[in-house]
């Protein structure tokens, strides 16, 4: 969430573009994504320069040398934001149009690539110099306070509070995945080196950056001093696919910013005969959207005969399951309503996970962790694809809190499942004997196949209910005369003031 100062600094650059000309809303947030990749390109550049020096390894920074741009040759140095937003407005208005948007739209020497996809039509519309200095000085202040608050998921905070203000934001079922939770997400899942990870309904790439971060955390020596591994994660290992233009510019800049040279992310309509990916990933991590229905003429046909319906919550599994390896694992975000749903569709796509793949953890969510942009109660599925079943139980965990208040404010808290959700899950072993009145406890698949394959952790949880103790009714009848008689005696009190 976004809140307080940085959200007053927010709002101020906002009013500086609606004054200064720019009034659509998504010109402004494309213009300022630009301005922030710009930003992030010279700190990237400059923590990779420290990061090789601090490990010995060869580094020539982008901005390093001449760059021929056009029929004119540039000072690479001059490109930098920490150069360049100390010039004068007109010089710099000058240099940002004429020489750094040239730059960054042919950073990427593949034209094919993502990157070159989406920043090829990228257009730079501030209409003076007076505005970008404003803009300019606006965005060193709020990375600057972004910087005090030291938190890594403050970016992601600034990108949805931006979209916040689109009118249209949400209407077809989307909304950001807070960060905390695609991280418990990630290390639920512990990603390899040697990974395709794909996530269909990437947005702005939080899934992949994410999991990008966690393999520099946890497998930097297997990745980056593997020339073989290093090749695959640069170039291989990453897709993504979205519907939304400018989360995919968003999505491509993000993943260049943390690293990763040629993403594979691209404009794609997943549910439709459009995407032919099948048995091509080992890992997919997703919260695919929850619009309540779609045209079934556009939806691939063998995802209907997996479960006929319109429903994408529904659809998007059969998707994962159709798009997985065999072996492939995936964590995805649904809605309650698939785990208990009663129509026809609903009970196809759980009978399948179970009977004809392995379900492993149904994490109950509570309400609160999407908000204040959703207040949709929500689960993480997690099964991996066999083609032939394997699920003997089935792990459930009742998550009551998440590190925030599950009100509209979001406050940081004490109480926090993640950390424990994330132990119990990599030592199931210990799961065995815990009782159904624990947070988290096994269900054999019998069971749930006995409750029509509901996956709802209310229908096996049990209650323990403890007596409440009483004191005696003579006690309490004698505890009533009492306060009738002090009640009596105000009442007298009360007379005599009032002279009655």
């Amino acid at each position: 969430m976004v809140t307080g100062e940085l959200k007053s600094k927010i709002d101020s650059l906002w009013e500086i573009f609606w004054t200064g000309g720019l009034t659509n809303p998504l010109d402004v947030i494309e213009q300022m994504t630009y301005l922030m990749f710009i930003h992030d390109l010279d700190d990237a550049d400059n923590l990779r320069a420290k990061e090789a020096a601090m490990l010995g390894l060869p580094y020539e920074s982008i901005f390093a040398r001449e760059v021929q741009i056009g029929d004119r040759t540039v000072d690479g140095s001059q490109l930098k934001w920490s150069v360049f937003h100390d010039f004068p407005a007109g010089k710099m208005y000058s240099t940002v149009q004429e020489w750094v948007f040239p730059f960054i739209k042919n950073l990427h020497g593949d034209k094919e690539s993502a990157y070159s996809k989406y920043m090829g039509d990228a257009i730079f519309k501030l209409p003076t110099p007076l505005l970008l200095d404003k803009v300019v000085a606006a965005m060193d202040g709020i990375y600057e306070q972004m910087a005090q608050l030291k938190t890594a998921d403050t970016r992601g905070d600034v990108y949805e509070y931006l979209l916040s203000k689109i009118s249209t934001a949400g209407l077809n079922g989307q909304f950001r995945t807070p960060r905390h939770i695609i991280r418990m997400m990630v290390d639920l899942m512990e990603p390899r080196a040697d990974e395709v990870v794909c996530d269909p309904a990437c947005g702005t790439s939080g899934f992949l950056v994410a999991v990008s971060d966690y393999l520099k955390e946890n497998r930097k020596q297997e990745v980056f001093f593997n020339r073989q591994n290093k090749d695959h994660y640069m170039n291989h290992m990453f897709h993504g696919y979205d519907m939304d233009r400018t989360m995919l510019r968003i999505g491509a800049m993000n993943m260049m910013t943390h690293g990763v040279d040629n993403p594979f992310i691209e404009y794609r309509d997943s549910l439709s005969d459009q995407n032919p990916d099948k048995e091509k990933y080992s890992l997919i991590l997703a919260n695919p959207p929850f619009k309540g229905s779609l045209d079934a003429d556009i939806v691939s046909a063998d995802l209907l005969k997996v479960c006929k319906t319109k429903k994408t919550e529904l659809l998007f599994l059969a998707l994962f399951l159709r798009m997985l390896k065999v072996g492939g694992r995936c964590a995805c975000i649904v809605p309650d309503g698939v785990l208990f749903g009663s129509s026809t569709a609903h009970k196809a796509i759980r009978k399948e996970l179970i009977e004809g793949n392995r379900l492993e953890a149904v994490i109950s969510m509570p309400s609160g962790v999407f908000k204040p942009y959703a207040g949709v109660s929500t689960a993480i599925l997690v099964f991996t694809k066999t083609g032939h079943g394997g699920t003997d139980k089935v792990w459930f965990y009742d998550m009551k809190a998440d590190g925030y208040s599950l009100d509209d404010k979001r406050s940081e808290t004490k109480e926090n499942d993640i950390p424990d959700i994330i132990a119990r899950f990599h030592a199931l072993d210990a799961e065995q004997e815990r009782k159904r009145t624990e947070q988290s406890f096994f269900v054999p698949k019998d069971e749930i196949v006995g409750n029509g394959y509901d996956l709802s952790i209310n229908k096996y949880k049990q209650t323990e209910y403890k007596a409440a103790e009483y004191p005696p009714t003579s006690e309490i009848m004698a505890k009533l005369d009492e306060l009738e008689m002090e009640i009596s005696a105000e009442m007298d009190s009360l007379r005599e003031l009032l002279g009655l």
